[in-house]
C-alpha cells in the first residue's frame, strides 16, 4: 500500500501541476523544455545516413543529427527489447528490476542449456518510480505512443505506470501487422490498409497540438522496423531498384525505415510551424541493435540489415547487439554537427530528462548519469564503466546460441565478456578492434583479471543473481536443432 500511496500523490500533483500551467499562462513551468523522446524498435548502429548507411534513406533523421549531437558510442542496456526498455522507463540496470529478456530465459534446445537460466521478469513492477512519473510534479504531460512491452493497462501499461494517455501500448512486442486493421486493444483501427507508423506520427502531431501551452513528454516508441517486415508497396517498390551498398539491401526493410523518417520529418515541421523547435528537446536512439551480423558468430538464417563492421547483433553482447544510433537536438544548448564518443548507455536518458525539466529524483537507486554536460559540450561523465547483465539464453539461426548466460564490462577502451557456464572470458580493445575479432583476454590476463573483479563487484553491489545449478537435462551429445529456431528474433 505504501508504493501504491506513493505514486497515487504523483499522479495528483502532477495533475494539479498540469492544470496550474494552463491557468498560469506564460509561467516558469510553460517555459520548461518540451521533450521528444523517439525510439526505434531494432534499427541497428549503421541504419541512417547519419552513422554511415548509403543504401537507407533518412533524410529527416539525418537533419535532426546535423542539428545536434551524435552520439558514436551510445548502447541499449540490453541486447533484445524489454530490458532496454525498463531501463529506460526505470532508469535502473536490469538486475533492479529484473526485466533481463524477452519472455522466458530458458530460450532454445533444453538439452544444449548447461544452465537453469534466472527467472525473468517480463513486466516493470508498479512500485518503481517510472520518468513519466518523475516528470508530473515539474508540471509535464505526457503521453506513450507505440510499443510499451512492459505490462497492461490498468496497472502495468503506460496509463499505470504514469503516462496521461496511451496509444497502441500493450505487452506484446511487435504488431500483428503494420497495416489496419491491427487487432490492437489500445490502438483503434484506421482505414482499411493505413499503415502503423504513419498513423503512430499521426497521433503524435495531434498530442504536441493540443499541448502546445504546456511542457510535454511525448515518448514515440515505434513499433518499427521489428518483424514482420511489412512496408507501404511503392516504397518498396523504390528500394527494389536500387543497388545494395555495404551488406545492405532489404526494399522492404529499407521501406520500413524511410516512413519512420518521414514520420520524423512530419514531427519536426510540427514544431517549426509551432515554434516549438526551440524550446524542445528531442532524442532519437534505437532499443538494441539491428537484425544481421550473426553469419560472423556462425549463426545461420535470420539477416536483414548489417551490422558491419560490428560483429553481431540483436540478441548479442558483441557491439552489433547493443550499439545503436544516437542523435539528440537541444537548441541553445547542443552545438550543430557536434560528435561525441564518450559511452553513453539507456539508464542515462532518466537522469538527463530529470535535469533538462528541472525535476527532483524519486526516493529509488538511479543508475546512469545525466548527459546535459556531453550535450552542452561543458564537461564529460564521472563513471568510468558501464555493464550488461544477461543471465538467460537466446537461441540463433541453425541451433547456434545468440547468446548463452554472461555479463559485460566496457571500461574506456576495453570491453570484458564473461561467460557464465564455463567462466570463459573474452577481452577486446575496441579503439583497435571495434568489430571484436582479437580476443586478448589471454595476452593481456591483467588487464582481464581487473576488468572481471570490477565486474563481479559491480554485480555484488546490485545483487545480480547468476545462474549456476546445472541443467539435469543439458546433453553435452545433443545435436543443434538446425533452421527450427531460425526466424524467432525478438
Amino acid at each position: 500500500m505504501r508504493n501504491l500511496s506513493r505514486r497515487g500523490f504523483l499522479r495528483c500533483v502532477g495533475a494539479a501541476a498540469a492544470t496550474a500551467s494552463i491557468r498560469r499562462g506564460n509561467t516558469a513551468a510553460a517555459r520548461k523544455p518540451n521533450i521528444l523522446f523517439i525510439l526505434v524498435d531494432d534499427m541497428g548502429w549503421r541504419d541512417v545516413g547519419f552513422m554511415g548507411s548509403t543504401y537507407y534513406e533518412t533524410p529527416h533523421i539525418d537533419r535532426l543529427a546535423r542539428e545536434g549531437v551524435v552520439f558514436t558510442s551510445a548502447y541499449s542496456c540490453g541486447p533484445n527489447c524489454a530490458p532496454t526498455r525498463a531501463c529506460l522507463m526505470s532508469g535502473q540496470y536490469t538486475p533492479r528490476h529484473g526485466v533481463y529478456t524477452v519472455g522466458s530465459g530458458a530460450r532454445g534446445s533444453a538439452k544444449r542449456r548447461k544452465l537453469v537460466p534466472v527467472e525473468n521478469t517480463t513486466t516493470l513492477r508498479s512500485d518503481i518510480v517510472t520518468v513519466a512519473e518523475a516528470l508530473k510534479p515539474a508540471g509535464y504531460v505526457s503521453a506513450s505512443m507505440g510499443k510499451w512491452h512492459l505490462g497492461n493497462d490498468p496497472e502495468l501499461g503506460p496509463v499505470g505506470q504514469g503516462f496521461d494517455a496511451n496509444v497502441g501500448g500493450t505487452i506484446a512486442g511487435h504488431p500483428r501487422s503494420y497495416f489496419s486493421p491491427y487487432r490492437n486493444a489500445k490502438l483503434a483501427d484506421g482505414p482499411k490498409g493505413e499503415y502503423l507508423t504513419d498513423r503512430l506520427t499521426d497521433e503524435a502531431l495531434k498530442f504536441i497540438e493540443a499541448n502546445q501551452s504546456r511542457p510535454f513528454f511525448l515518448y514515440l516508441p515505434h513499433y518499427a522496423v521489428h518483424t514482420p517486415i511489412q512496408a507501404r508497396k511503392a516504397l518498396a517498390e523504390k528500394y527494389a531498384k536500387k543497388t545494395p551498398s555495404q551488406g545492405q539491401g532489404n526494399a522492404t526493410y529499407a521501406a520500413m525505415i524511410e516512413s519512420v523518417d518521414q514520420g520524423v520529418g512530419r514531427l519536426l515541421a510540427k514544431l517549426d510551424e509551432l515554434k516549438l523547435a526551440d524550446r524542445t528537446l528531442v532524442v532519437f536512439t534505437s532499443d538494441n541493435g539491428g537484425v544481421g551480423g550473426y553469419r560472423a558468430c556462425g549463426i545461420q538464417g535470420g539477416e536483414i540489415t548489417s551490422q558491419a563492421p560490428l560483429k553481431g547483433g540483436k540478441g548479442m553482447l558483441y557491439e552489433g547487439g547493443i550499439r545503436v544510433p544516437l542523435a539528440v537536438r537541444w537548441p541553445g544548448r547542443t552545438k550543430p554537427g557536434a560528435r561525441c564518443d564518450v559511452p553513453v548507455t539507456s539508464v542515462d536518458f532518466y537522469p538527463t530528462l530529470l535535469e533538462v525539466a528541472a525535476a527532483k529524483r524519486p526516493d529509488q537507486p538511479l543508475d546512469g548519469e545525466s548527459i546535459v554536460p556531453l550535450l552542452a559540450g561543458s564537461g564529460t561523465l564521472k563513471r568510468d564503466a558501464i555493464y550488461w547483465h544477461f543471465p538467460a539464453y537466446l537461441q540463433g539461426g541453425g541451433g547456434t546460441w545468440r547468446t548463452t548466460p554472461a555479463g559485460v564490462i566496457r571500461q574506456g577502451d576495453w570491453k570484458l565478456h564473461e561467460f557464465f557456464e564455463d567462466g570463459r572470458l573474452e577481452l577486446y580493445n575496441l579503439k583497435e578492434d571495434l568489430g571484436e575479432t582479437t580476443d586478448l583476454a589471454t595476452r593481456h590476463a591483467d588487464k582481464a583479471r581487473a576488468l572481471q573483479a570490477k565486474l563481479a563487484a559491480w554485480r555484488r553491489e546490485l545483487r545480480a543473481p547468476v545462474p549456476t545449478e546445472r541443467n539435469p537435462a543439458y546433453d553435452p551429445q545433443a545435436r543443434p536443432a538446425g533452421r527450427r529456431e531460425t526466424r524467432r528474433n525478438p
